[in-house]
């Protein structure tokens, strides 16, 4: 589970709804005061939410872009679905296209950078196989070339399970028995309490079976004409990071290592992730 140094954005952001023909869905929108010279559009990981992104907003900003990141259908801020089928991954990949449509109207004419952490990059990679036009680049952020590490598939599988048996706030505080809150969680872990119970539980359990059996695609992306970057941190144990090194030479992609940083280098290093994306960008 990422851990936002807070859930609070910074003084360039506001929180709102974007209206998309699929739905409305939450966002924290950052622009700066030029309005920027291109778009950023970023799709948490399992379990996260928007705020994942949060301590990037700043910086992004700074270096000219737009940036919106997104809550998915089902996550926190975001309505769930009424049928388990809507949180398919094609269905999930539906939602960023027109998440990309919505922003584009009144995005700056650099066109649109997508970034998916983690699962948000699976989904990310299925949103541009679907429909590349939209976009101007893709990132993968600690996001691998197939299934999870077994492991990570273990997880789960317990989650998935225990989502089956009991309510959220059960299963919220087994895991924290488990994996207690560190002292930068913002109101010592209330803030992530306050998340998880507003995740919907169909999706946690859609989602946790589609990082557990999802195919090696990675063939498939690099025929597309589209400009990728890896990003990882040095260590991970959702997707090795030499698996993180072949699926960016496969796809003749960028490759970047974040020092420091396991999982989730957009809140464990944020400065030095947003510098390198920010290079990326701009060198396009």
């Amino acid at each position: 589970m990422s851990r936002p140094p807070t859930f609070t954005p910074p003084p360039c952001a506001r929180a709102r709804v974007l209206r998309t023909e699929r739905g409305d869905f939450a966002v924290l929108d950052a622009a700066p005061a030029d309005g920027g010279h291109s778009t950023a559009l970023l799709l948490p990981g399992y379990t996260g939410s928007k705020e994942d992104f949060v301590a990037l907003l700043e910086p992004l900003a700074d270096a000219g872009f737009r940036v919106l990141s997104v809550d998915g259908r089902g996550q926190y801020e975001t309505a769930g679905a009424v049928r388990q089928e809507d949180y398919a991954q094609a269905e999930l990949a539906r939602d960023v296209l027109a998440q990309a449509a919505a922003v584009d109207g009144v995005a700056p004419p650099g066109g649109i950078h997508l970034l998916g952490h983690s699962l948000g990059g699976q989904i990310a990679r299925a949103a541009v196989l679907h429909d590349a036009t939209p976009f101007r680049s893709l990132t993968l952020m600690s996001s691998g070339p197939a299934e999870i590490d077994p492991a990570q598939q273990k997880k789960a599988r317990l989650l998935s399970d225990a989502l089956g048996r009991w309510t959220m706030a059960e299963v919220w505080r087994m895991m924290r028995a488990m994996d207690p809150p560190e002292d930068a969680d913002t109101g010592d872990g209330e803030d992530l309490r306050h998340r998880w119970m507003r995740h919907d539980p169909a999706q946690l359990i859609a989602t946790g079976a589609q990082l557990s059996t999802e195919p090696d695609r990675v063939a498939e992306l690099a025929g597309l004409p589209l400009p990728v970057h890896v990003i990882s941190g040095e260590r991970d144990d959702v997707w090795p990071v030499p698996l993180l090194d072949d699926m960016a030479r496969r796809l003749g992609a960028r490759r970047t290592v974040i020092e420091g940083a396991e999982h989730s280098p957009n809140t464990a290093r944020p400065v030095e992730t947003a510098a390198a994306l920010a290079a990326f960008w701009n060198g396009l």
